[in-house]
């Protein structure tokens, strides 16, 4: 898109968008013909290749678009189709035990909440298997709703894996399970970088006999030599960050296993097939009891402000994430922190770090080793 000009032309005057097409090609559109053109949408900082005006190559694109769809339609079509006509596992009913286990939940459970796990056991205990997609806002108890499933998974003999999209995350989910079960003789286990290549031969070869009862990890759960001996449950964390090789392997598991995802920003597919019926849909939209809600303010920079802000957080004993998206003066900004809040425990995080460096930063912050992360929007992945 060139800008808008404004042409005089033979029989008529007006504002016209200048398209440029490969190759120099231009094209006049008339504003009132806006409803022609469309933005661009794609993946950022990747410039897409222009195609000649009136080539064959869109057309090309089109096509092959079109056929993926197609292939993508057919593959849901075979595996849903597949789910309604094989017989899963019927989990029991909740039982004392179970109920001993909610009962020691820390924390009251909202309706939503509430409402989700008895959506996810509800499936569990039809002979079909469970695709349940649990949506809700950070911090609004899907963890929980998910350790709901997989005690009741556990206690009726299955396995349970747990898919998270980074090393951290599974760290994080790791030390949550293992202290929610810990007064119950269930075994909760990680494959992720963490873990040495002899901790990682132990722990699958545990897995396929059938000693570990919930493994946690990162796609590398989805490799061919993680066998499991009786999987019941399938627990999927943020399924959008998987890449399209692993969401094939997921696909699998769908046709034969329990499937739960647990998602705070679904993409648009999988909501659409949550709507139209083809995926269950649990919407937690209530917030914890005393949560506060979000408070947002556009300041100008003033040393005042974010001393004032960052120690009052300080001060309740609570952490600060502080967004500065420039790894080249990432550094001056770390000395200039460390000057102007010196009680803060600072650590610095960007995508250019040494991968382990990084991971071992995050896990400090995680562990409250640190109360000041600056960091690059790397923190949203």
């Amino acid at each position: 898109y060139k800008g808008l000009q404004h042409l005089v032309l033979d029989t008529m005057e007006g504002d016209f968008l200048l398209l440029e097409y490969a190759g120099s090609d231009k094209l006049y559109l008339p504003v009132d013909r806006i409803n022609l053109v469309q933005r661009y949408v794609g993946s950022e900082g990747i410039t897409p290749v222009l195609d000649r005006l009136g080539g064959a190559g869109w057309e090309k694109k089109k096509a092959k678009v079109l056929e993926s769809v197609r292939e993508m339609a057919g593959e849901l079509l075979k595996i849903y189709a597949s789910r309604q006509v094989e017989e899963g596992f019927s989990f029991s009913p909740p039982d004392d035990l179970y109920r001993e286990f909610e009962a020691s939940f820390a924390y009251e459970e909202t309706p939503d909440q509430m409402s989700a796990i008895e959506d996810v056991l509800g499936d569990m205990e039809k002979d079909k298997p469970m695709d349940r997609l649990i949506c809700g806002d950070v911090g609004y108890g899907k963890t929980e709703v998910a350790m709901r499933g997989a005690f009741k998974a556990v206690m009726d003999g299955k396995q349970v894996a747990v898919l998270v999209p980074t090393t951290v995350l599974a760290q994080q989910h790791l030390e949550t399970f293992r202290k929610r079960f810990e007064a119950y003789p269930v075994k909760v286990e990680m494959v992720s970088r963490f873990r040495s290549p002899k901790q990682l031969k132990t722990i699958l070869e545990d897995v396929k006999k059938g000693e570990i009862d919930i493994i946690i990890g990162t796609h590398r759960l989805l490799q061919k030599d993680v066998v499991f001996k009786d999987l019941g449950l399938v627990i999927i964390d943020e399924e959008h960050r998987f890449g399209v090789a692993h969401k094939e392997k997921l696909k699998q598991y769908r046709a034969v296993v329990d499937v739960m995802t647990l998602t705070a920003t679904p993409i648009p597919r999988t909501l659409h097939m949550s709507l139209t019926g083809i995926r269950e849909l649990s919407i937690i939209d209530t917030p914890p009891v005393d949560r506060l809600s979000i408070k947002t303010f556009v300041a100008r920079f003033s040393d005042d402000m974010i001393r004032e802000a960052v120690m009052r957080e300080l001060r309740r004993g609570g952490q600060v994430f502080f967004v500065h998206n420039r790894v080249q003066s990432i550094q001056a900004m770390a000395e200039y922190l460390q000057s102007l809040v010196p009680e803060a425990r600072l650590a610095v995080g960007h995508g250019q770090m040494n991968e382990k460096e990084l991971e071992k930063v995050m896990l400090g912050f995680m562990h409250g080793e640190y109360n000041l992360l600056l960091c690059t929007t790397i923190i949203e992945s």
